[in-house]
């Protein structure tokens, strides 16, 4: 338990130009980050996502296996009456799942309420949660968001949007971002905020009325698009290639020095001595 603490968060306009900076309501942003609640409350909403369907044939189930394998006697192997025995591969499983199995987990009010305040003053301490004036979108506009995100320089980060109250066209308009989740400051849950790496928040939501600013239109900012993960078989396919260049690269190193080699004068081969002649044999007496 950490002492009660006054948190700041900076500010910015729905178009991304800085604000003065905004303190946070201190009924919840007082510091307190308990680690043990946050775990207890984030593998408990884990496991409530689990459907516990995975099943398994026992060896009544298994199709097939009605008919003996061999005889019981003279054979010299072991007895076996059926094919789907739990011993045969292809047969039944013993003690596996059904799927009757059910995972969920009850964690008490409280405990949640705890978890959800520690998780945002985890982020606030962090300077990761930033104060939006007002998202007013007249219509869902991707881009707008996105360029918004880029000023912010959090385009390549897990970002929650956090919105007083439903915003339908805010929501549309982060739903093909990947890496950014949006939805009511009420409904988000501890593990939505520890899963991201920046928080935005309307001010409504925290009880703040900023006045609004007169702005121009900013300039449009580029983004950088975020690689796609690779596929096993688009990692296998780079991996062969680059093999395959490296190998062109030697053989290309290789056939100049070949030729060098080849257009090289060899030289004059030695004469190897005359053998000289064999002195005549004696006659014996």
């Amino acid at each position: 338990m950490a002492d009660t603490m006054n948190l700041e968060a900076a500010a910015y306009t729905a178009l991304g130009t800085p604000r003065d900076k905004v303190s946070l309501p201190s009924a919840i942003f007082d510091g307190t980050v308990n680690v043990p609640v946050m775990q207890q409350t984030v593998k408990a909403i884990l496991a409530n996502q689990r459907q516990g369907t995975a099943s398994t044939k026992t060896r009544g189930k298994v199709a097939g296996g009605n008919q003996k394998p061999w005889k019981q006697k003279g054979t010299g192997r072991a007895r076996q009456g059926s094919t789907r025995a739990p011993n045969w591969p292809g047969g039944g499983t013993v003690f596996g799942p059904h799927g009757d199995r059910n995972y969920s987990q009850i964690v008490p009010k409280g405990v949640r309420q705890l978890a959800r305040k520690s998780a945002l003053n985890a982020r606030a301490r962090e300077n990761a949660v930033m104060v939006i004036d007002q998202f007013n979108y007249s219509a869902p506009k991707t881009a707008q968001l996105q360029q918004l995100l880029a000023r912010l320089d959090v385009a390549d980060k897990k970002v929650l949007i956090l919105t007083d109250g439903v915003k339908p066209n805010v929501y549309l308009s982060g739903r093909n971002l990947p890496k950014t989740h949006v939805m009511p400051y009420s409904d988000a849950s501890t593990y939505d905020l520890l899963w991201s790496d920046v928080v935005l928040v309307e001010s409504a939501a925290l009880g703040h009325t900023l006045a609004p600013v007169a702005e121009k239109a900013a300039e449009k900012v580029k983004v950088k698009k975020a690689a796609a993960p690779k596929t096993p078989k688009a990692r296998k396919a780079a991996e062969v290639s680059k093999k395959a260049v490296a190998k062109k690269a030697v053989v290309k190193k290789a056939a100049p020095a070949k030729k060098k080699a080849a257009a090289a004068p060899k030289p004059a081969a030695k004469k190897a001595p005359a053998k000289k002649a064999a002195a005549p044999k004696k006659k014996g007496k």
